[in-house]
């Protein structure tokens, strides 16, 4: 494939238009006493989030954490211990992987069993349960 002046061009118009709309990564580090991953943002935010909730990173130490590296553009951080990459505006947006492991993430947090929880099906059980959902169009 042939790179035209207008292709390039079209590149890097997508480029700076994807700065303006996200900010870039200007630090990372693994905070051992919070066991999160810190990401510092060139607009003053700070990211944090687990490691095992990020695909790629779930079953990494702290050693594989600390030598993470930014990608010149600030879009990316790579974890070169483990060869593992995060997007950053993937992150901004609540991503931690592929749609699969984001599901998969959805399917652990919903089988959580807590009293709470137990509590809430209990009383929703007394009330009849989970409405059924009409088959016509509804009058108003």
């Amino acid at each position: 494939m042939e790179i035209t002046n207008e292709t390039f061009e079209a590149a890097n118009r997508r480029g700076q238009a994807m700065k303006a709309r996200f900010p870039a990564a200007v630090a990372v580090r693994y905070d051992d006493h919070l066991a999160r991953v810190v990401v510092s943002l060139s607009s003053g935010l700070d990211l944090a989030f687990s490691p095992q909730d990020a695909q790629g990173l779930e079953n990494a130490t702290p050693d594989d954490l600390a030598g993470a590296e930014i990608s010149p553009d600030g879009f990316g951080i790579h974890f070169p211990c483990i060869d593992a990459d995060l997007y950053i505006p993937g992150l901004l947006q609540g991503f931690l992987g592929s749609k699969r492991w984001m599901v998969e993430l959805g399917k652990r947090g919903g089988a959580a069993s807590t009293d709470a929880k137990a509590t809430a099906a209990r009383q929703n059980g007394k009330l009849g349960g989970r409405p059924r959902k009409s088959k016509g169009p509804v009058a108003v």
